[in-house]
């Protein structure tokens, strides 16, 4: 297997065809399909790394390399089910939508099951994790996605106007497959809500991003990122010990449970 050397000729951002690169192509057509942003850019990184593996373009490998890549995959990275799928995935749609191949190895592609159960945490874990976040805004996030069970991307794009507090409904309407749903309001949870917006009044953001100076600026229209919320549930797990595999998506599954 030859191993990827890292330049720019096997960027698939650098390798064009027509007016626009390749990875303009295919993040437009990602777009057009309605992907989500993390399935978008995990599907990007995919094909990226397929060609700094072979240091050529994406779309002058042949169906033998692309099949002796995903075989060091499974075989010499020893990828789990998941980040395997996500490059059965990205590779697939490049190779059927933005650069259409009539190749038996796509045909053969079958995302592989998970073999455990994600971690679970009691409930006395979760409030002793959450209890541990110091900023105010983790900690606001992370409750609410824990007591509604949302995905990580629909906790960090709640909005103002999706809370109905006459009701005690949320209305979730940027969820995976842009499925909207409606999902009951915890007290607790309200009162949480309320006390963070509080804290900054954005209009139109429950959990908007920060300015330079670090704080909230009204015009600013961009949730705060996914990295903000993952780093600091990642230090909270680290300080307290603990010993599951504990991310974000674990308080989705707790509360389900």
């Amino acid at each position: 297997m030859p191993h990827s050397r890292r330049d720019h000729r096997g960027d698939v951002r650098e390798a064009s065809s027509g007016k626009l690169s390749l990875r303009q192509r295919m993040s437009r057509d990602l777009q057009l399909q309605g992907k989500a942003n993390r399935t978008h850019d995990g599907y990007l990184r995919e094909v990226r790394k397929l060609a700094y593996y072979y240091d050529t373009p994406p779309d002058q490998l042949s169906e033998q390399q692309v099949g002796e890549y995903l075989l060091y995959l499974i075989n010499e990275r020893n990828y789990a089910a998941g980040s395997l799928g996500v490059a059965y995935s990205g590779i697939k749609f490049f190779y059927t939508i933005t650069e259409p191949r009539d190749w038996d190895v796509l045909k053969k592609l079958r995302r592989p099951k998970q073999k455990t159960l994600p971690a679970v945490l009691t409930r006395d874990e979760v409030h002793r994790l959450i209890g541990a976040i110091k900023q105010h805004r983790n900690a606001a996030y992370c409750w609410t996605v824990y007591s509604l069970g949302l995905r990580l991307e629909e906790g960090l794009n709640l909005q103002v106007g999706d809370i109905d507090s006459g009701r005690m409904m949320v209305h979730v309407h940027r969820g995976k497959g842009a499925k909207d749903r409606y999902l009951p309001l915890p007290e607790n949870t309200l009162s949480v809500l309320r006390d963070y917006w509080a804290t900054h009044r954005h209009p139109t953001l429950l959990f908007p991003a920060l300015g330079r100076n670090h704080q909230v600026n009204a015009k600013n229209s961009r949730p705060m990122g996914a990295t903000t919320v993952q780093g600091c549930m990642k230090r909270v797990v680290e300080k307290l010990g603990v010993k599951k595999k504990v991310s974000i998506h674990t308080l989705r599954h707790s509360v389900a449970t």
